[in-house]
């Protein structure tokens, strides 16, 4: 039994809250370790997470792969002045850049499904008349591949995607705009976000931001 709703509307995050998203599994199988390692690399200030966060802004597939060229030497400029020494990092950043190209090409594997416990809250949440929204740090292209690939992500009323929006979490004007966006009213709506500067951040909106760390304190929070 699922017990009492507490609020009147609740806006997920996706990534680790609703969907689990593991942007190495596209690669498996398909280019070495290393290369991978090479590109997922959060000590290079233009590896992947980087652009990660300007694809989350807008940036189009076609623009972070370009920038990506430049800043590791692939450029036309950079690569005519480049000495017969940098022979082995510049086929090492190509390899890098080929298994982002690849990334991109299959994406969707990434979605490898939705956290335990969340298909039934989305759920019991809906079948209590609670409104499910979104409002994601993502791409309009996995929001959607997502609710193509897990029905319960159908559930969801509408969702605010930072790509659309170029901005995102925690910046407050998205708050806003999602809140303006789906009629909700703050008092009476819980926002759950697995960053607790994110969740924070929704609470100054004048949200109930709850931090998510699984389904079964979720519940908790949610229902009486």
């Amino acid at each position: 039994m699922a017990g009492l709703a507490q609020y009147s509307d609740v806006i997920f995050d996706f990534c680790d809250v609703l969907v689990d998203w593991q942007p190495r599994v596209p690669l498996e199988d398909q280019v070495p370790e290393a290369v991978m390692d090479r590109l997922f690399d959060r000590n290079d200030p233009y590896g992947f997470w980087h652009y990660d966060e300007l694809s989350d802004l807008g940036w189009s597939e076609e623009r972070v792969l370009a920038d990506y060229a430049e800043h590791h030497g692939l450029g036309n400029s950079v690569q005519a002045d480049m000495s017969a020494g940098d022979d082995d990092e510049r086929l090492s950043a190509e390899a890098a850049l080929e298994a982002f190209r690849l990334y991109f090409d299959r994406q969707r594997l990434a979605l490898v499904g939705m956290l335990p416990g969340m298909p039934e809250i989305v759920h019991d949440l809906d079948d209590a008349g609670v409104r499910c929204w979104g409002l994601t740090n993502f791409t309009v292209k996995y929001v959607e591949a997502a609710q193509e690939l897990f029905p319960p992500l159908r559930l969801l009323k509408d969702v605010v995607v930072s790509s659309a929006e170029r901005i995102h979490k925690p910046d407050p004007e998205i708050f806003r705009r999602a809140i303006n966006h789906f009629g909700v009213n703050p008092a009476h709506t819980a926002f759950v976000d697995d960053k607790p500067w994110n969740a924070e951040a929704g609470t100054a909106a004048g949200l109930h931001g709850i931090r998510f760390t699984d389904a079964v304190a979720l519940r908790a929070q949610l229902f009486a």
